[in-house]
């Protein structure tokens, strides 16, 4: 261990000595900054605050995202191409200390930087919350700077699959299909299932029923939040629809009823309900009317959500500052591995392929819910196909799954939104991103790194 910290020690000087920890300190602190400045809100103390929360952490990522991989790449191809490897390599020290050492020494930076940047922030929101009026201090403490915790109602899709499978079987007894055919007649056959599920007819009620599970045990007294969002199938003249909300069991007495609300469609809207309104089991009753002349949709997936308070702001901030961190030592394990075998300039354009793929998952997504590369005639209802689906649809789909290892965290939009991160969450995000994905680059990096010819003449290769 000694080693490899003395080699972490030497990665830490060359920062210090290229000044690229000040430089990327000093970025850090001008984006934490300057981006409220010139950043535009909905004039609202929670949309300034969650825009503030949204812009700074992400540029935060994308600043240490970028020098990791410059750092990583650079750290070990340019000792390698100018032979000052060779110096380090010729003591008593393994190749697999000098690699964990160097990645040891950039996660470190990473570390200090990310603390400095994050501390920012923090301290820059509880400033601009201290100087709030009352009401918008509150608001903000129930909406935004606070850890809540989220239950829906139970998935629909094993509804939705069955019901897709029964019509699908009436339609092929009734009519030919080609067989080519047939993941596209499954397809828009599932599409008018689930719009059946979603929608709300003129004049009718839409009922939820959500557990809120252990949740209920520390709830009682807590005023809870509902999050809504819905589809039109027609334009209003106002931009608007009329709702009106029941919560909790008329039957009992104890419901709440809402005066009619005035929402925009395709966007989430959020209201408070009082508390102590779910039964004995933690269930909570809710219903819509909709009095409108057109059919309201309410999505399977994000359509109604209720929001409990669960924790404070300070520790559900670093638990998000935490997955961050983790990305980042997944990036310096990836700029390590491509400098094992490769130079300066071509494992950095590596490092930045794969990084531009990563953030193609939503295209890589829809090809394989099309099931092919080949576009097709949606008009005609023709699905498109390729000779070539057999093998890149697979090796998509297997490629989609690694990527989602990484990417099915979002700290940033949790914590603008006030949603709780988990330790379950953070503990996830460290085994699949550090230990799984960052293990098996570090593992080819080493391999890579031990089978490279150091005593040769680089310029040649």
């Amino acid at each position: 261990m000694q080693r490899i910290l003395a080699i972490a020690g030497l990665t830490w000087k060359a920062a210090l000595r290229f000044k690229l920890f000040l430089v990327i300190a000093a970025l850090l602190i001008l984006a934490v900054v300057g981006l409220p400045i010139v950043i535009r809100d909905d004039g609202t103390a929670q949309g300034f605050t969650q825009i503030i929360l949204t812009y700074t952490l992400s540029a935060i990522t994308a600043l240490l995202g970028i020098s990791t991989l410059w750092l990583s790449c650079g750290t070990l191809a340019r000792d390698i191409e100018e032979c000052q490897i060779q110096v380090v390599a010729t003591k008593p020290i393994a190749r697999w200390q000098i690699w964990l050492g160097k990645w040891l020494g950039i996660v470190t930076l990473n570390a200090a930087l990310l603390a400095i940047s994050g501390g920012c922030v923090f301290g820059l929101l509880q400033w601009r919350a201290g100087k709030l009026p009352a009401a918008e201090q509150k608001i903000l403490r129930e909406q935004v700077l606070v850890a809540r915790g989220s239950a829906r109602e139970p998935s629909r899709e094993a509804d939705v699959d069955k019901a897709t499978a029964e019509i699908l079987a009436e339609r092929l007894k009734t009519s030919a299909v080609e067989n080519v055919d047939i993941p596209e007649v499954r397809k828009q056959i599932r599409e008018t299932v689930k719009a059946d599920f979603q929608q709300v007819p003129p004049g009718y009620i839409r009922p939820w029923k959500i557990n809120l599970g252990f949740a209920k045990n520390y709830l009682a007294g807590k005023p809870l939040q509902l999050r809504v969002k819905f589809n039109a199938a027609q334009k209003s003249a106002s931009g608007t629809f009329t709702l009106r909300w029941q919560v909790g069991d008329p039957e009992t007495g104890k419901y709440w009823a809402s005066e009619p609300m005035s929402l925009a469609p395709d966007t989430f809207h959020e209201f408070a309900i009082p508390a102590d309104l779910f039964d004995k089991d933690g269930v909570l009753q809710i219903s819509v009317l909709n009095p409108n002349y057109t059919v309201l949709l309410f999505p399977l997936e994000d359509g109604m959500e209720v929001l409990y308070p669960e924790g404070g702001f300070a520790l559900n901030f670093m638990r998000g500052l935490g997955i961050i961190f983790c990305w980042l030592a997944l990036m310096a394990a990836l700029g390590l591995m491509a400098a094992s075998f490769l130079s300066f300039p071509v494992a950095a354009f590596f490092s930045l392929a794969m990084l531009v793929v990563v953030m193609s998952s939503g295209t890589l997504a829809d090809t394989i819910e099309s099931g092919s590369i080949a576009t097709g005639n949606e008009e005609k209802g023709i699905a498109g196909h390729s000779p070539a689906d057999i093998i890149l649809i697979p090796a998509f789909k297997g490629l989609l799954s690694v990527i989602r290892l990484v990417g099915n965290f979002s700290p940033i939009d949790s914590l603008s939104t006030g949603r709780s991160i988990t330790w379950l969450e953070l503990g996830t995000a460290f085994v699949q991103i550090v230990l799984l994905i960052g293990g098996i680059f570090a593992l080819a990096g080493i391999i890579f790194f031990n089978r490279r010819e150091l005593a040769t003449a680089q310029g040649t290769q």
